[in-house]
């Protein structure tokens, strides 16, 4: 009988857990970037992105994907903002790819949100992968 009780309250401690770090989790609805960032980042789009992935964000049709959009929030969703800033991080541009600092691609990914309507907030996207890891990109609100 003693054993189910502490077996009862280690299942209850648990789930208290369990709720409490899906309540911490943060997605790009929570306001995650700047608009003064996103505004830096369709700056720096212009220089290192519009020439595969064009002025509308919708690729060139021969490889370079779209930006925004159903085929762009399916791909991303349910990822963190983490392994998306990894990808843009090491792989682009794809002709000159890891040649942008850090602070650069969290700025082009605050536009690539902005464009996508996720809402700006009062604090920058990070450029630490560890703390982007804790940020869900969430197609739909």
């Amino acid at each position: 009988m003693k054993l189910a009780g502490v077996l009862a309250a280690a299942w209850l401690l648990m789930l208290g857990i369990a709720i409490d770090v899906r309540a911490q989790q943060r997605t790009v609805w929570d306001g995650v970037y700047t608009d003064e960032q996103a505004t830096r980042g369709e700056a720096l789009y212009g220089e290192h992105c519009v020439k595969c992935h064009g002025a509308t964000l919708q690729g060139n049709g021969e490889g370079a994907l779209p930006l925004t959009g159903a085929t762009f929030k399916s791909t991303w969703n349910g990822v963190s903002m983490g392994a998306m800033f990894d990808r843009v991080r090491l792989s682009m541009p794809q002709d000159k790819p890891a040649t942008m600092t850090r602070q650069q691609v969290a700025d082009v990914l605050a536009f690539i949100l902005r464009a996508n309507k996720m809402p700006a907030g009062t604090s920058e996207l990070s450029r630490q992968t560890d703390l982007l890891n804790a940020i869900v990109f969430q197609a739909e609100k």
